[in-house]
């Protein structure tokens, strides 16, 4: 079995924002991770000393701390590609957008 998943989702807040960023990681993690992942979610308005030990400046920002590299997706996790890029997953066959292909 490969290395499970350690992720930490820095939001602020119950913002709209902070709530689409749970939601989009969570389904990524379900749809592609299940029972493969770790996830935290850390309010840095609630836990601020978490914040400034991992260095977070902007919000949301997700860490991905195994499997390496670390990694970090900063901004709106709704755009698929990019979470999925960030996470070292590929995209499954039928979510890859197809190039038109060149006449010759």
């Amino acid at each position: 079995m490969s290395e499970p998943y350690v992720l930490r989702l820095y939001v602020a807040g119950a913002s709209p924002g902070s709530a689409r960023a749970v939601e989009a990681l969570r389904d990524i993690c379900e749809d592609y991770l299940p029972t493969r992942y770790d996830l935290e979610v850390i309010d840095v308005y609630q836990q601020p000393q978490l914040a400034l030990d991992e260095h977070i400046d902007a919000v949301p920002v997700l860490v991905k701390r195994s499997p390496a590299p670390v990694r970090r997706i900063l901004g709106d996790l709704s755009d698929k590609a990019h979470l999925l890029h960030g996470l070292d997953l590929k995209p499954r066959a039928h979510e890859e957008k197809r190039r038109p292909s060149k006449a010759p």
